[in-house]
């Protein structure tokens, strides 16, 4: 469909509402005449950019339904992020160098929804993009920032359950120095990779209902699918490979792993361990948690990923505003899941929500019992003292049974002659 001619300048080319247009110099043409054509230039190229749907004719209601979504979505999101942030760093049983990573992936999670959800709903009450270009650029920089720094994120903890699951030995104790060198690597990796639209490899622009920007997928020009190809490579299909091939090994690590305490138990004479197997079924829980966290962002952003791929391969006529803007709501929505999910599933941070939080303690069921240093210890001590007298009440039983077997031996061997 041939989008309507919006209203025209004297000087310029047809301009819709809430898109920027490239001023012409007064000078270059008498506002009598009509312009010369020209070749395409810089300014123009970037003019065109803007309007990536130069006429967006959907409902006022199209545009209030996403933003009440984004802002619900924004609002919870920050209130979850703040709650994992507040409570890792408070708790001193959570104030580890692996959850460091988890800290890392709430602060990102939390800034995308700060930066992104208060203004796209102010644009969709009003219909239209209301912070110009500098405003477009600046929160389409701030939503690749920190979408690209949550996936490195992911990737980072999915190594660090990958070597601390299969080579414990080989790397030894992770210190919060080395944990933060790695997250200062994930933060410059993304801001990287967020950079080159401001230097013309492509660019920020409106999308969709007009009411949000992202970098620019739907030119088909060699620099744009350049960089949305590089983008996807190095940004989302790369990391997702590493953390299917770390994933793979870690669940074959603790298959093996169980396998062997089975057998060592068996030929020890009892049927488990308990001190090894809990250790066993403590890194198997993390490592669930952990990928049911991957695989709900990945599955968040696989509809943004394919919209874009479309617009890659030269299909980019056949994309609405619904199929631009939808996709990028559900994307967003990806900075909520990591909240429930660690309210639901992990049993240390649902005790120190418990503990420091008690009215949401009381929402999530969770009972207000002490989980401070001294609780942790006196668990952690009884425990011990359980698996030493199981231990030692094994030996002594074990020993009487050699014992016995030693004597009957004696007494069915003949004497001498």
């Amino acid at each position: 469909m041939d989008p309507p001619s919006g209203p025209r300048g004297p000087l310029g080319p047809a301009r819709e509402p809430g898109c920027v247009a490239t001023p012409v110099s007064p000078s270059s043409t008498s506002s009598l005449d009509p312009p010369l054509p020209t070749s395409p230039t810089a300014a123009e190229a970037q003019a065109a950019a803007w309007v990536s749907f130069p006429t967006v004719d959907v409902p006022a209601h199209a545009h209030y339904t996403l933003g009440i979504v984004i802002l619900l979505v924004g609002l919870t999101g920050m209130l979850g992020n703040l709650t994992v942030i507040y409570t890792f760093c408070r708790s001193r049983g959570l104030r580890t160098p692996a959850n460091m990573f988890i800290i890392n992936l709430a602060v990102s999670d939390f800034l995308m929804c700060f930066t992104q959800a208060p203004v796209v709903f102010a644009s969709s009450l009003y219909k239209r993009w209301l912070f110009g270009e500098a405003g477009c650029e600046f929160y389409a920089f701030c939503g690749a920032l920190f979408g690209i720094t949550s996936m490195i994120t992911l990737t980072a903890i999915a190594l660090d359950r990958y070597l601390v699951i299969t080579r414990p030995l080989a790397i030894g104790v992770v210190s919060k120095r080395r944990a933060a060198l790695v997250l200062l690597g994930v933060w410059l990796y993304a801001l990287a990779w967020s950079l080159p639209p401001f230097f013309g490899w492509s660019a920020y622009v409106p999308e969709g209902l007009l009411t949000s920007c992202s970098w620019d997928y739907m030119s088909f020009t060699p620099a744009v699918r350049a960089y949305t190809m590089l983008l996807f490579c190095f940004v989302f299909f790369l990391p997702l490979l590493v953390i299917i091939y770390c994933y793979v090994f870690i669940f074959r690590a603790i298959r093996e792993t169980g396998q062997a305490l089975q057998t060592f138990g068996a030929c020890e004479g009892r049927s488990e361990l308990p001190q090894q197997r809990q250790g066993l079924q403590n890194e198997w829980k993390m490592a669930k948690i952990v990928l049911l966290v991957i695989l709900l962002f990945v599955l968040s952003w696989a509809p943004y990923s394919t919209v874009a791929l479309m617009a890659f391969a030269g299909y980019a006529h056949v994309l609405t505003p619904y199929m631009n803007s939808v996709p990028a709501v559900i994307a967003k929505a990806s900075a909520i899941h990591n909240p429930i999910i660690y309210a639901i599933t992990h049993p240390k941070y649902r005790m120190a929500i418990a503990q420091h939080l008690p009215c949401l303690g009381l929402l999530l069921g969770v009972s207000g019992q002490r989980t401070g240093p001294y609780a942790s210890y006196r668990s952690t001590h009884r425990s011990t003292l359980s698996s030493q007298a199981s231990d030692l009440s094994w030996v002594s039983r074990r020993r009487r049974q050699e014992s016995l077997g030693s004597e009957s031996e004696m007494v069915r061997m003949p004497g001498p002659l």
